[in-house]
């Protein structure tokens, strides 16, 4: 890895989206989403709230911050442009980098804008939050990989892997869908309390319960079998065109897994405080950043020029035919 100046700071501009995406998530487990009102970009009508309220100062702060890492990535577009030939792929990883952010601003606008923020517990607003966390992964994504190829990784063909590559970007649509239903949950647990775990439990087989307290269901069963999937999948692509990169985000990977599903767990169990809620998120966005390096050093052209490891073995005098 060859840490320029550049490199140092795109991975900085990553590591303050993942703040950024962290204290959004408290705006939302706090119930501040609304402490602007349904203003934006002004804050109850003003620049600068005069408003001292505890939900104000966390919405606000928000908006400051979400503001500092837009100048950030357009920043980083434009000393990539500066200082990369044209078509390098870190022009391009920055110019996705600006697009996605962009559409960040103008979906944290709109739940905003149509109010679906604090006590809101519309289908609308869970199809917002689940599409926001999509893009805030997909945003992720394009940022470490503008860092990653900014500190020399191999340039990446995207096509021509055959199951390998289907396999492979599988994982990371799962990923985007488990995100998206770990936001709609976290959302649940946020409007609709529990006050103990046999209580939370009885409420997700409730037919009279709201949609977002019956969903909760589902996001662990999601979260078990695509960390089956992941597992095997990145075992046995290492078992057959293993590099000592995909090896080390593989572990990587299957570490964080591991004790996401720990953390999960724990979550349920204390009744999702805003602390754990916290936790949870920022190891979501930790895998995501490593399941999109493991992608990148798979889909390098060196690792698909190398040979599978399993190989038939040829002994003197032996002919091989066709």
């Amino acid at each position: 890895m060859q840490l320029n100046r550049f490199a140092i700071y795109a991975w900085s501009v990553l590591a303050y989206n993942l703040l950024v995406i962290i204290w959004g998530a408290f705006v939302r487990a706090s119930g501040s989403g609304a402490g602007c009102g349904s203003h934006w970009p002004s804050c109850n009508g003003q620049v600068i709230p005069l408003n001292t309220q505890t939900t104000t100062l966390i919405e606000f702060t928000h908006r400051l911050t979400s503001g500092l890492s837009l100048l950030l990535i357009i920043g980083l577009l434009i000393w990539a442009f500066r200082s990369y030939r044209p078509g390098h792929q870190v022009r391009q990883g920055a110019v996705l980098s600006v697009v996605f952010i962009l559409i960040e601003a103008l979906i944290g606008a709109g739940l905003v804008l149509f109010e679906l923020v604090a006590g809101d517990t519309s289908i609308a607003r869970a199809i917002v939050i689940a599409i926001h966390l999509i893009n805030t992964f997909i945003l992720l994504g394009v940022l470490t990989l503008t860092a990653w190829w900014a500190s020399g990784g191999a340039s990446i063909r995207w096509r021509g892997h055959g199951w390998w590559g289907w396999a492979i970007w599988g994982a990371f649509i799962g990923l985007l869908l488990l995100g998206a239903s770990g936001a709609v949950t976290a959302l649940g647990d946020t409007l609709f309390p529990a006050s103990s775990l046999v209580e939370g439990w009885q409420q997700k087989f409730s037919p009279t319960a709201h949609f977002l307290v019956r969903l909760r269901l589902y996001h662990p069963l999601i979260a078990i079998i695509l960390g089956i999937y992941i597992v095997l999948l990145s075992g046995f692509f290492n078992a057959h065109r293993s590099t000592p990169t995909t090896r080390k985000f593989a572990k990587l990977v299957t570490l964080l897994y591991f004790v996401q599903l720990g953390a999960g767990a724990i979550n349920v169990v204390l009744l999702a405080p805003i602390w754990m809620q916290l936790l949870h998120l920022l190891l979501s966005d930790l895998i995501l950043i490593g399941w999109v390096l493991f992608m990148a050093a798979a889909f390098s052209q060196r690792t698909f020029q190398l040979e599978p490891v399993f190989r038939p073995t040829v002994q003197p005098g032996q002919e091989v035919y066709n």
